[in-house]
């Protein structure tokens, strides 16, 4: 097995230091090291962090490869610094059975440039009606321990209590998709002074508030564990603060594009600013910032969600709800939490790999850097400025909302138990 020797890194944004890596483990964490016959990667002062770990992609196969596919969401994903990502269950078929998983992620592991984890379907078919094979999903090679009807809610109380009180026997955890569908009926944007202006129908604040507030109380009579996908009011920071601090087993996400994006650009009707749940007002993106800094919020997670370019190069109300996100991820929280002084580059560590890995049971990931620690490492030239070009994206898709805007930060290295998927910016 290969050596390779990383010199001078910031890790996890402290003072430089060498890193050895031997085989798939890291084997030295000090100053001056030095190893013969090893690969030699100059960090020159780069900060090195754990893999990332995204609890919440859209790969799309099987079934929209037009869109995406395991291999191009993977090196996407590689490309962003991350080293394992969960896939959403949205797929046709939808990820509702053992053999659906099983797919997914051997695909994963035949590809090899991160780490596949499976979501499962919460209930049959996305349907809302009949709880899908949870015990079946957790059993199977995939040994899936999320289940999600994300781009759904399941918006039955009976039905949520029922996965809650299922998954909680083998230490599982639904993702809840909040959107209560009868308040969002027709929803184009969120509601406010700017859908009234565009005469476009709103998505209230309290569609996802009402769902939050049921299901923390849920998963409070139930003793289980709830997390809340793509958080974005301040109305839900509220909610899932206080349910944690009732000692309620709730934990949530953010997205890249809530903490940056407002709804005042929909004002373009370029479709590329659809998105599900929609852009949120100035008030949101700052009470989010606040929640991902203090720990309220407990993660990013992009929300990865590629589209043909058909599905949105149309008019507003024909288009797609969705925005790729693997590959901007990490600058877009550097512009919006490192470079404000919000968070330091351990924080990312923690909310973009330690506790994403702790909540999806990523094994092997999300881990300290240090000696005898798998080898799941991302490089990453903090001080670069550049304009997002999505013609150079790994991602099938181009659906990005940042195409010419300038962001902070570059993934340079990415590497998977000591094999590198990244090399100065470019994929092996």
């Amino acid at each position: 097995m290969s050596k390779i020797l990383i010199r001078g890194a910031k890790v996890l944004g402290g003072e430089p230091q060498d890193v050895l890596i031997d085989g798939a483990t890291i084997a030295e964490v000090g100053a001056n090291l030095s190893a013969d016959g090893a690969e030699i990667v100059e960090a020159d002062g780069k900060v090195l962090l754990p893999g990332l770990v995204d609890l919440h992609t859209h790969l799309r196969e099987p079934g929209r490869e037009d869109s995406e596919t395991v291999l191009t969401g993977t090196r996407a994903a590689a490309s962003g610094g991350y080293t394992s990502v969960f896939a959403m269950a949205n797929t046709f078929p939808v990820a509702d059975t053992a053999g659906v998983v099983e797919q997914v992620w051997r695909l994963g592991q035949q590809h090899g440039y991160c780490d596949v984890q499976p979501i499962g379907a919460v209930t049959v078919g996305l349907e809302g009606k009949k709880l899908a094979e949870l015990g079946a999903m957790h059993e199977s090679a995939a040994g899936v321990t999320v289940f999600s009807d994300d781009g759904k809610c399941v918006h039955d109380a009976v039905i949520m209590r029922r996965a809650l009180e299922y998954v909680k026997a083998f230490g599982g955890v639904v993702a809840q998709h909040a959107q209560e569908p009868r308040l969002t009926e027709g929803a184009e944007m969120n509601e406010g002074v700017v859908s009234a202006e565009l005469g476009l129908g709103g998505w209230p604040a309290v569609a996802e508030e009402a769902i939050i507030a049921r299901d923390v109380l849920l998963a409070e009579h139930v003793g289980s564990r709830v997390h809340i996908c793509h958080l974005s009011t301040a109305g839900s920071v509220e909610i899932v603060r206080w349910a944690k601090s009732r000692g309620i087993q709730v934990t949530a996400e953010v997205t890249p594009h809530h903490l940056l994006l407002t709804d005042e650009l929909v004002r373009t009707y370029n479709p590329v600013y659809k998105v599900n749940p929609p852009l949120r007002t100035e008030r949101d993106v700052h009470a989010l910032r606040e929640a991902l800094a203090d720990g309220t919020i407990d993660i990013v997670a992009t929300d990865h969600a590629p589209h043909p370019q058909e599905d949105k190069d149309c008019e507003w109300a024909a288009a797609a709800m969705g925005m790729v996100g693997l590959e901007t991820a990490l600058s877009v929280v550097q512009e919006t939490m490192v470079d404000t002084g919000l968070l330091d580059w351990a924080g990312v560590a923690d909310r973009m790999s330690f506790t994403p890995a702790r909540i999806g049971q990523a094994e092997g990931h999300g881990r300290p850097v240090s000696a005898g620690e798998p080898a799941n490492l991302t490089l990453v030239d903090t001080a670069y400025r550049g304009s997002v070009d999505p013609a150079g994206f790994a991602s099938r898709s181009r659906n990005t909302p940042y195409e010419g805007r300038e962001l902070p930060g570059r993934v340079t290295h990415t590497w998977l138990r000591g094999k590198a998927t990244l090399v100065d910016g470019k994929l092996t």
